[in-house]
């Protein structure tokens, strides 16, 4: 595309990739590609034909607004998005945030929910879209993965208890609350239709069973068929049991979602976060495949693609979308080139729709229970929390506190929670750097120096070494500045005190200005402060502003070594002939 054969100059090429980018990629197709991609876009159908039809129930939504939304949003994603293989469409995750911010704003059954649901869709199209013309693409850094682990776990436990009514063929209340729901469930178990439980039952074990002889077959369709069947055998239809109904026969038509003024002030909040969770999504799956493809991918441009397909899907009646895990994955796996792949699996849907749209006619709700149940358990990364757990107690609390705030609080909120309290304690981590004592461990043949208590070395009695880990910034300062005076209390005057700068990344103003205090003060006591080892890129900060004529120039040197040989020089000699620790040279 850039070498001297291409028809692109670098500003066309650069105008293409950021607001044309399918022009970019659709160049590459050949026949061998588009019939890869052919192949893995059939797969990808029937793998999001009962995805869509159980997402949709999850956000609190005819089986129909799951396949629109498989349909429309992959295409628009597929097209101005920058990953090849990413797929986009409903997710479990996001389909039950939609439902928690929609359904406290009006009642699933009301009708007003559609249109609010496809307001929704739009503002959470804005938002990404408003991030990628910012090119805030690295905003997704700042949300911890444990963030996404604990909300992801804790979405799924929710998800899994909005199923139980069905698994068990009880009763619950719309709109109930997780404990609402289990209240009403334990109230009355004893009532469970055991015709519903045994179709649920026999769609997750045949799902489970077919995963395990072939896990690339369509493994959850085989599970609904299985427990379809069961249903017609016993006659579950007279015994109370519900079933999904036919799909409507057509194709997503144009609507408007909702544009009043209190709707939109109702489910912006909400939309915030629909667009920072699905964001992180979509990224994170494209980065990931990204890395066994090989491919560059381009977070602003994924930004973009994803706010451009939520917001055109809001118009044709499809609920907020995002990457899809599992297929992505399976469209990768399955040999796709490019998005076409993704565009040949909504045409297979188109096709279903306009054909055979009672194709779920016969499908009981208690199997579609028991394959969201299989979905939700999926959604629960168990390896990464058990090693959490057992290995950082700051990140236990942010995974526990999320995945809590996330069954107690509206949805939208938990992921607030769980991102402030990620933010404060790095924060916290980062206003307090580390500040040890070190020495030289060996001398020759080269300086070596280690932590002083770790390895139990011996000091100079008119010398601390002190090592700064960390940026030296208005949150820190305060923590370096009492750690400084801990460090320089029993020096007496003529002592020296060297900082070894070397893990410093950059100093601000109010660091600088703690220095000079430091400076001063230690001056003051009589001790001499030196400094070594200072990255170049912040001595050009501190020069651009102004500070590194006031600290002094003369006391930084280059290197420890070059620190060490001017004050051994300048130690009185009487003090080190007698010294019994006489660490450095007499030289």
């Amino acid at each position: 595309m850039k070498g001297s054969g291409s028809r692109f100059t670098q500003g066309q090429y650069t105008f293409l990739t950021r607001w044309l980018p399918f022009l970019v990629w659709g160049r590459s197709l050949t026949r061998r590609s588009l019939a890869a991609d052919f192949l893995a876009g059939l797969t990808g159908a029937v793998i999001v034909l009962p995805q869509g039809v159980a997402y949709a129930l999850i956000a609190g939504l005819p089986p129909e607004y799951g396949l629109y939304t498989a349909i429309v949003t992959p295409v628009i994603a597929g097209l101005f998005g920058s990953s090849l293989h990413l797929v986009s469409g409903p997710t479990a995750a996001i389909s039950i945030v939609v439902l928690s911010v929609v359904s406290n704003v009006f009642p699933p059954d009301s009708s007003e929910f559609i249109p609010a649901v496809l307001t929704l869709t739009f503002l959470t199209g804005l938002v990404q879209l408003g991030l990628g013309f910012a090119r805030l693409g690295t905003l997704v850094n700042f949300i911890s993965h444990t963030v996404v682990i604990g909300f992801t776990a804790g979405a799924a436990v929710l998800i899994a208890s909005s199923q139980m009514k069905y698994v068990l063929g009880l009763p619950v209340p719309t709109n109930s609350s997780f404990t609402q729901t289990w209240t009403a469930l334990a109230q009355q178990f004893g009532e469970t239709n055991f015709y519903a439980l045994m179709i649920a039952l026999a769609t997750m074990l045949s799902t489970l069973l077919l995963k395990r002889i072939n896990p690339r077959l369509p493994t959850m369709l085989f599970g609904m068929i299985v427990g379809s069947l069961l249903c017609w055998l016993i006659d579950g239809g007279s015994q109370g049991v519900p079933l999904v109904g036919s799909l409507p026969d057509g194709l997503p038509g144009f609507a408007v979602p909702d544009f009043s003024i209190d709707t939109i002030n109702a489910l912006l909040p909400g939309a915030v976060a629909v667009a920072i969770l699905g964001l992180v999504e979509a990224v994170s799956i494209a980065r990931a495949i990204a890395m066994r493809s090989g491919q560059r991918i381009d977070g602003n441009q994924e930004f973009i693609g994803q706010g451009l397909s939520n917001t055109v899907a809001s118009f044709f009646s499809c609920y907020a979308g995002s990457g899809s895990f599992t297929r992505s994955g399976v469209n990768y796996e399955s040999g796709a080139q490019t998005p076409v792949a993704a565009i040949i699996a909504a045409l297979a849907l188109v096709f279903i729709l306009l054909l055979i749209p009672e194709v779920t006619s016969l499908l009981p709700l208690p199997a579609m229970a028991g394959a969201i149940l299989l979905i939700a358990w999926g959604l629960i990364d168990s390896h990464h929390i058990r090693h959490i757990l057992r290995h950082n107690r700051q990140e236990s609390v942010i995974l526990l506190v999320t995945f809590t705030s996330t069954l107690v609080i509206e949805l939208e909120f938990a992921i607030y929670l769980g991102v402030i309290l990620s933010l404060v304690l790095y924060l916290r981590r980062t206003s307090r750097p580390r500040l040890m004592e070190v020495a030289p461990r060996n001398l020759a043949p080269a300086l070596d120096l280690r932590s002083v208590s770790r390895y139990n070395l011996a000091t100079c009695p008119r010398m601390k070494i002190v090592r700064i880990d960390g940026s030296i910034f208005f949150g820190a300062t305060d923590y370096i500045q009492q750690s400084l005076k801990d460090f320089s209390a029993p020096m007496g005057r003529g002592d020296y005190l060297l900082i070894v700068c070397s893990g410093i990344n950059f100093i601000d103003m109010t660091g600088a200005e703690m220095m000079l205090q430091e400076i001063a003060r230690l001056k003051a006591e009589g001790v001499k402060a030196k400094f070594c080892a200072l990255k170049n890129t912040v001595k050009d900060e501190l020069f651009a502003s102004g500070y590194w004529e006031a600290l002094g120039p003369d006391d930084f040197y280059s290197t420890p070594e070059e620190a060490l040989a001017a004050i051994t020089h300048d130690l009185n000699k009487h003090h080190c002939l007698i010294c019994k620790s006489c660490i450095f040279s007499r030289d």
